[in-house]
């Protein structure tokens, strides 16, 4: 059997709730987000923070270097994604930076936390360096910065995370549902979950 590779978002929809995972990728039923007001207006904000100051360095930050769009793949987590920036650091470390078509609220969700944990963990098997905190921009708060600390305990919870979601994939398994029951009101897959 062939191991899946994840990305960023499967691993954001496994948290909204696993079985997201069952009806998009054991069943291949869509879920239409594209079509969504927020996520067309963050595809565009994306693509014009990919096209502005593309030689400018966050100097503050100790920014020595950048990619920008830059795509990965992991073999070693299996997992791949594309990240808006990799900052190289003049300590010889590294971070992704997202941006993020959000206003700030004073608290980081976890999904955003998560995501970022999956770029440093790519970025440090590609880059072979090490990657301890990520950064977000969030364009509906005037482009505000906030810094994310990323631990060793956080890379391992991202881990057991990518193992739950490939035993789903694998096993063809249907996991309990979110215990977020308000979730289920905005769910696209409603009409067909079983309770």
């Amino acid at each position: 059997m062939t191991e899946p590779s994840l990305t960023p978002s499967i691993v954001l929809e496994y948290l909204f709730c696993p079985r997201f995972i069952y009806y998009m990728v054991c069943l291949k039923i869509p879920q239409q987000e594209s079509q969504r007001y927020k996520v067309k207006k963050g595809r565009r904000v994306h693509d014009q923070k990919s096209s502005q100051n593309t030689e400018y360095l966050r100097k503050k930050l100790g920014v020595i270097d950048k990619k920008i769009n830059q795509r990965l793949i992991s073999k070693k987590y299996l997992i791949h994604g594309e990240v808006d920036e990799i900052l190289f650091l003049d300590n010889g470390n590294a971070a992704p930076l997202d941006y993020k078509f959000a206003r700030y609220k004073k608290r980081i969700f976890q999904t955003y936390k998560y995501q970022a944990v999956m770029y440093a963990m790519m970025i440090e098997d590609n880059f072979d360096c090490t990657v301890n905190k990520a950064f977000i921009v969030y364009t509906r708060s005037k482009n505000k910065l906030i810094k994310i600390d990323i631990t060793a305990g956080d890379k391992k919870e991202v881990k057991n995370i990518l193992t739950e979601v490939i035993n789903i994939i694998n096993n063809n398994y249907y996991p309990k549902k979110t215990n977020y029951n308000k979730r289920c009101h905005d769910c696209c897959y409603k009409k067909i979950c079983i309770k």
